[in-house]
C-alpha cells in the first residue's frame, strides 16, 4: 500500500511520518518546505503546493490512501487561506478522485463547530458552527468529503481535532489530545475495512472531555490517556474563570474569541516539541 502524507514538515505530520511507515510499504511525505530532514525507512520525500492542482495530481498518482494535514494552521485573512485551506482540499479530493484512491483522512478541527457553548456536550453529528475562516474551511472540506461520498463513492474520515499539544490551560484538561493517541487516532481511520464518510472528535480519554464520539465507534478509536493527570498543575497556575468570556465558554477556545482573521494561536501557548528525525 502506498500512503501519501501531507504537511509532513508540520508539528503533527512530524509524530506520523514514521508510524505511517509501518502502516504501508510506501510513504510519500509532501509539504512546501524545502526538506522534513532524515527519511525513515520506506519513505520519499517531495515538495508540492496544495494550491497548485497539477502538483497535487502527480503527488497522488498510485497512492491508495492520502493523510491529509497539510494547511495554514491558524485563523488568518480568508485571501491567506483560500489557497491552502480551500482549494487545497479540493484539490486533493479531485486527485484521489482522478486516481481513484480509497479513502482521504482529513485534519479536520474542533474550530469547524467552535461556536457551541462548552456546557454543550456535542456529538458528531450536530450542524457546523464555525468560529473563524479558518473553521470554515474546516467546515468546506467536511462538505466537500461528503459530497464524494455520495456523489463519487471516495471515502473519507475527518478528524475534528481539539488540542493536539502539550496540556498549558484549563481548557485543555477537556481537549487534550495526546501523540500517542493521535497515532492511534490516523491507524484506525486508516485500517478500518469500511468508513463511507466519517466525522470523529481527535481527543483523548480526558474525564472533562467536552466532545461525544459515541456515533464514531465502529472506528474502533479507544483512546488510552488522559489529562486530568495534569489537572492540579494547572488549575493551580490557571486563568481566573470569566462566564462572559468566549475563549472560556465556547468549543473554539481563543478562536471563538477573536476577530475573524486575526490569529487564534498568538492568544494561546502552544509548545513547538515536533518530533525530530
Amino acid at each position: 500500500m502506498k500512503i501519501v502524507l501531507t504537511g509532513a514538515a508540520g508539528r503533527l505530520g512530524s509524530y506520523l511520518r514514521e508510524p505511517l511507515t509501518r502502516l504501508c510499504d510506501e510513504l510519500v511525505s509532501s509539504d512546501i518546505a524545502e526538506e522534513i530532514g532524515k527519511l525513515y525507512e520506506g519513505e520519499t520525500y517531495v515538495r508540492a503546493d496544495l494550491a497548485q492542482y497539477d502538483q497535487i495530481h502527480a503527488l497522488l498518482a498510485g497512492a491508495d490512501m492520502v493523510v491529509h494535514f497539510g494547511a495554514v494552521v491558524d485563523e488568518a485573512p480568508f485571501e491567506t487561506l483560500l489557497g491552502p485551506n480551500f482549494v487545497g482540499a479540493y484539490n486533493v479530493w479531485e486527485a484521489a478522485h482522478h486516481h481513484k484512491l480509497r479513502r482521504v483522512v482529513y485534519a479536520s478541527s474542533i474550530h469547524a463547530v467552535g461556536m457551541y457553548p462548552r456546557r454543550e456536550h456535542i456529538g458528531t453529528d450536530v450542524p457546523h458552527r464555525p468560529d473563524t475562516f479558518y473553521g470554515l474551511a474546516k467546515c468546506f472540506a467536511e462538505d466537500l468529503g461528503r459530497m464524494y461520498w455520495e456523489k463519487r463513492g471516495l471515502e473519507s474520515v475527518h478528524l475534528r481535532i481539539l488540542s493536539c499539544a502539550q496540556v498549558t490551560s484549563p481548557r485543555a484538561l477537556g481537549t487534550w489530545l495526546s501523540y500517542d493517541d493521535l497515532i492511534q487516532l490516523v491507524t484506525r481511520a486508516i485500517d478500518t475495512p469500511t468508513v463511507g464518510f466519517s466525522i470523529v472528535y481527535g481527543v483523548s480519554d480526558n474525564d472533562r472531555s467536552p466532545v461525544d464520539n459515541s456515533a464514531a465507534a465502529y472506528l474502533g478509536y479507544r483512546p488510552k490517556d488522559n489529562a486530568e493527570q495534569f489537572a492540579d498543575t494547572i488549575l493551580a497556575s490557571g486563568e481566573p474563570s470569566d462566564p462572559t468570556d468566549p475563549a472560556q465558554m465556547c468549543h473554539g477556545g481563543p478562536f471563538a474569541k477573536v476577530d475573524l482573521g486575526e490569529s487564534g494561536l498568538a492568544q494561546m501557548t502552544i509548545v513547538d516539541d515536533r518530533k525530530m528525525g
